[in-house]
């Protein structure tokens, strides 16, 4: 039997999550997650982070019903962040915007 891989948590307890649309590949957003938001993600189903600014576990869509069944959870090759593909119900953004990534970078601002 293989070990499962594990996280490594960074000195805050915290790893950073892509989250992805399982079906079209599609980055929703990013967020964070502690121990027990991984665990809870794995146990559940439903993806799960850690709100820096609550100090709090959240399950996406506890509010406002848009929740992502987790598909398939992912480490990178440091441990140092995970992928979670997901089919959303709904959009992942609060703006309502089906992804987070939907604000365009002006390639012209790069050059500054």
């Amino acid at each position: 039997m293989t070990d499962q891989p594990r996280p490594r948590f960074g000195d805050d307890g915290l790893i950073t999550a892509v989250v992805q649309d399982a079906t079209t590949s599609e980055v929703l957003m990013v967020g964070h997650m502690n121990e027990a938001a991984w665990k809870a993600t794995l146990r559940d189903g439903h993806a799960t982070f850690f709100s820096r600014s609550r100090q709090r576990l959240w399950v996406k869509g506890e509010t406002s019903g848009n929740t992502m069944h987790v598909r398939e959870v992912r480490i990178d090759c440091d441990g140092d962040a995970v992928l979670i593909r997901v089919h959303p119900d709904g959009p992942a953004c609060h703006t309502g915007e089906r992804s987070c990534f939907f604000t365009t970078v002006d390639r012209s601002e790069l050059e500054s």
